[in-house]
């Protein structure tokens, strides 16, 4: 292909992905009162923060009561990084049957939820800034500088995080092709992301049975991994980038077998 047809398709598809990201944060930045009440209902780790501290004192955890508060504010920041609810838009499309008018245009409907999701994190960025900026108000003594290494891996794997529990979720919503409430299989998954992710406690309190077969599981890969690398805990980093991307290749190819079968039950059906 000439040079010039290269540079021409990658100026279209730079031009199309600035119009889809800037509609679509137009459109999240009309809801500023919804958006703070998302930052503050990812606030569980701030509270969680407080009882870990606490607990800690007693030196059975292996960590101080200032460690706890670090991983908790870095917990807090890749929540808010990584927050997804396209089950629930996806099942009310093909519910309602506005999938439809998404197929008759020429891109995967995918792509509207997952630029939907990635401009919804710059509209919460302000909010999310001043609770930090709170935080560190109440807390002076946590705060610090972390090196532009921890920052970059940090910036990398909550990315992949992001990309990580948006594959799985858009995969549980493919199943709206065959019942009315997939999201009944998302909250019965949270449940394992909740106590596994490291959410509510570090992986290392764990017991050490639980900690290495949790390590296989995408679960602390889209909360620990990223949080421990901030804040500089020792962190097996090739592992964590290689069993991600492994449960980020194997969800994608679930979602692309049951979005080519749940389309023709969708379609069969007079959409």
């Amino acid at each position: 292909m000439p040079q010039g047809a290269i540079r021409y398709i990658l100026q279209r598809l730079t031009q199309q992905v600035k119009v889809f990201l800037s509609v679509y944060y137009a459109h999240m930045v009309e809801y500023r009162a919804e958006l703070l009440l998302w930052v503050l209902s990812g606030s569980l780790p701030l509270i969680l923060m407080g009882v870990w501290a606490e607990a800690a004192q007693s030196g059975e955890f292996g960590r101080s009561p200032l460690d706890f508060v670090r991983y908790f504010l870095a917990v807090f920041l890749v929540r808010q990084f990584t927050v997804v609810w396209v089950i629930w838009d996806f099942e009310r499309e093909v519910v309602e049957g506005k999938l439809s008018f998404r197929l008759l245009q020429p891109i995967d409907p995918g792509w509207h939820h997952f630029a939907g999701h990635f401009a919804e994190r710059f509209a919460r960025m302000p909010f999310a800034a001043i609770l930090i900026g709170l935080f560190f108000w109440l807390y002076p003594d946590a705060f610090w500088i972390p090196s532009v290494t921890d920052v970059a891996l940090f910036l990398l794997a909550t990315a992949m995080a992001f990309v990580l529990r948006f594959i799985m979720q858009y995969t549980f919503a493919m199943l709206s092709f065959w019942m009315e409430r997939a999201n009944a299989i998302e909250q019965f998954w949270f449940l394992f992301y909740l106590f596994l992710s490291g959410l509510i406690a570090p992986i290392e309190v764990f017991p050490p049975i639980l900690q290495t077969l949790v390590q296989w599981t995408p679960f602390p890969y889209m909360i620990a991994f990223p949080a421990n690398l901030l804040i500089g805990e020792p962190t097996d980093i090739w592992r964590g980038f290689g069993v991600t991307l492994i449960w980020i290749g194997l969800f994608w190819g679930l979602n692309r077998w049951l979005w080519r079968r749940g389309l023709r039950r969708y379609s069969g059906m007079g959409a």
